[in-house]
């Protein structure tokens, strides 16, 4: 599947927003605490034409966050278009080409002056749909080990990626299955 660079950064930042709601330690259980915690997430993330935040956009991007994980959960490709309809129609999606930071034109969906919430959702949420109209939906996958819970979107060859991250929550159920085969050839 190709994929160009600016599509693959907007899914990346729809994943990594997904798990901000997952990835913080107990008892916050969410990554996005304050302002300056939304402003790491737009640093690492590289998300350009953002202005001053303020507790308003922490609000509304994690509104955003809420409808990112309903995508990701959709039962059907149907209930899935319909998010995107109302998710990129309410951002205000204005596609405009551009050619900055090094990189060649392409095709930005954000209107000039949009809030980082509009960003992100006009941006990610047509990454998200060209997913849908390539067929590829079943990409969006959350990760397959019990206790994680972390979404991922599978861009292997043969979609069979089952975890966030092989090294972390793959690796450990795989170590946890060969000790239980060992205690049972013990027995």
């Amino acid at each position: 599947m190709l994929i160009n660079h600016d599509t693959r950064c907007a899914l990346d930042a729809v994943v990594a927003l997904l798990n901000t709601a997952v990835d913080a330690p107990a008892p916050a259980g969410d990554a996005l605490t304050d302002v300056a915690a939304l402003g790491v997430f737009v640093e690492q993330h590289t998300i350009s034409g953002v202005g001053e935040l303020g507790e308003g956009d922490l609000v509304a991007v994690r509104a955003l966050r809420e409808r990112f994980a309903r995508v990701f959960d959709a039962g059907a490709v149907a209930e899935a278009a319909e998010l995107l309809n109302a998710l990129v129609a309410e951002a205000g999606t204005t596609p405009r080409l551009t050619d900055h930071d090094g990189y060649d034109w392409h095709v930005h969906y954000f209107a000039p002056g949009a809030s980082l919430a509009e960003h992100l959702a006009a941006d990610g949420g047509m990454a998200l749909a060209f997913l849908l109209v390539a067929g590829e939906l079943e990409r969006l996958r959350r990760c397959g080990a019990p206790d994680c819970g972390r979404a991922f979107v599978d861009l292997s060859r043969n979609r069979s990626r089952r975890y966030c991250d092989g090294r972390t929550c793959g690796n450990r159920l795989h170590v946890a299955a060969y000790r239980a085969r060992r205690r049972g050839a013990g027995d």
